[in-house]
């Protein structure tokens, strides 16, 4: 199975760290935020990550290289006129990932989320996507998502969960797009719709490296 890291983001709430540096990259502890996650997708098996970039990209390969030094290989797929959003991007890196599910992951997040999970976990032929979901931070209080008693996606519950930003996806979700810029809730709505979309809740270590505030939280609870 392939992973792909989404690191194309411009980062504005990490201004003046992203002005400079991709937020993906910035440090928490002793390594970049993107190293923890090749790091655990390693961990788990996965030897080929696709990364996508826009902003300051040059800097993924020149940082990270062709993924050796991370026992893996790395290949990227540059956003030459900037972000195409989640979807647009994984659109674009199609023909990287293969004709199998694929994991998807934010590239600003920290995680101790166990990917081998998702690499066990297998899709059935009427699901399209399935989801990883959070509690509710503070940030996002009234969450993203309610999960059903057989695993399915509703957009509404009594209990909504947060999007963590891990997914696991078939490319046939995307393979009747153009490569433009694109939300992917959209695709979502569809498939809970459809019911094609499943979703299970992880309450272990998570944080969405969004602002200033919640990395220096991170970089506490590292040291």
């Amino acid at each position: 199975m392939k992973a792909m890291i989404l690191a194309a983001g411009r980062g504005e709430r990490l201004r003046p760290l992203t002005d400079h540096t991709p937020k993906p990259l910035v440090y928490a502890g002793n390594k970049r935020l993107i190293e923890y996650l090749i790091d655990n997708l390693v961990s788990a098996g996965i030897q080929e990550i696709v990364i996508n970039y826009a902003h300051l990209g040059e800097q993924f390969p020149a940082v990270l290289g062709n993924g050796e030094n991370y026992g893996c290989r790395i290949v990227y797929s540059p956003e030459t006129a900037g972000s195409l959003e989640t979807a647009g991007g994984i659109t674009q890196a199609l023909s990287l990932l293969g004709d199998e599910p694929f994991i998807v992951v934010n590239g600003d997040i920290w995680t101790d989320f166990d990917f081998s999970a998702l690499i066990r976990h297998a899709l059935a032929a009427d699901t399209d996507c399935h989801l990883i979901m959070v509690n509710n931070p503070d940030h996002n209080a009234d969450g993203d998502f309610a999960i059903q008693a057989d695993n399915l996606v509703s957009l509404d519950g009594k209990s909504k969960f947060t999007f963590s930003g891990i997914g696991l996806y078939h490319p046939r979700l995307f393979q009747h797009l153009k490569v433009e810029r694109k939300a992917l809730r959209p695709l979502f709505e569809k498939a809970i719709k459809n019911k094609r979309m499943t979703a299970e809740l992880y309450d272990g270590r998570w944080s969405d490296i969004g602002t200033l505030e919640r990395l220096e939280a991170l970089k506490q609870e590292l040291n």
